[in-house]
């Protein structure tokens, strides 16, 4: 599948090990397995977690300082659900890379951007249809939002901040 991020195609170094027993570097593993993967990790391998769009931010909260990357599946472009999720994760003071993994569309990527995704995960399929460069020109399309994310100032805020100026 390819990997995106806000500059386009990039490489993907992680080694998916559904148990964690893979011998990498950095290993992705099934949230089911985290616990088992972060006990084991004596060799200081970098973690990062798979969780369905069903998982509680919540129930990542005693792991944030243990794992590098946390894998958010979208099993379809309109379930929305990976957004809050991804979210809430940054809102708790994740500071790893949260990937969105799924079927989106080039138009969801600014707001996946905002929510405070750093890369996505595309289906083969999907990223056929569309191209990559389409997917960079959708993320700069959007500048401004009315959204509070992870990105620049949002609309409200610059209007506050500019009505006290005036004050």
């Amino acid at each position: 599948m390819p990997l995106l991020d806000r500059n386009g195609s990039k490489l993907d170094d992680w080694t998916i090990s559904e148990d964690g027993t893979a011998d990498a570097p950095r290993i992705l593993v099934a949230f089911e397995h985290l616990k088992d993967a972060l006990a084991g990790n004596g060799r200081g391998r970098r973690i990062g977690v798979a969780i369905a769009n069903t998982v509680k931010a919540d129930a990542l909260a005693p792991f944030l300082n243990d794992i590098d990357l946390v894998s958010i599946a979208f099993p379809a472009y309109g379930d929305g659900r990976g957004f809050s999720i991804a979210k809430q994760l940054r809102h708790a003071g994740f500071k790893g890379t949260l990937r969105a993994a799924g079927p989106l569309i080039a138009d969801q990527f600014a707001y996946a951007l905002a929510c405070g995704f750093d890369e996505i995960d595309l289906p083969q399929a999907q990223a056929a249809r569309q191209p990559v460069e389409q997917w960079v020109h959708a993320a700069a399309s959007i500048s401004n939002t009315y959204q509070r994310g992870f990105g620049a100032e949002n609309i409200l805020d610059a209007r506050h901040a500019a009505r006290l100026a005036r004050k």
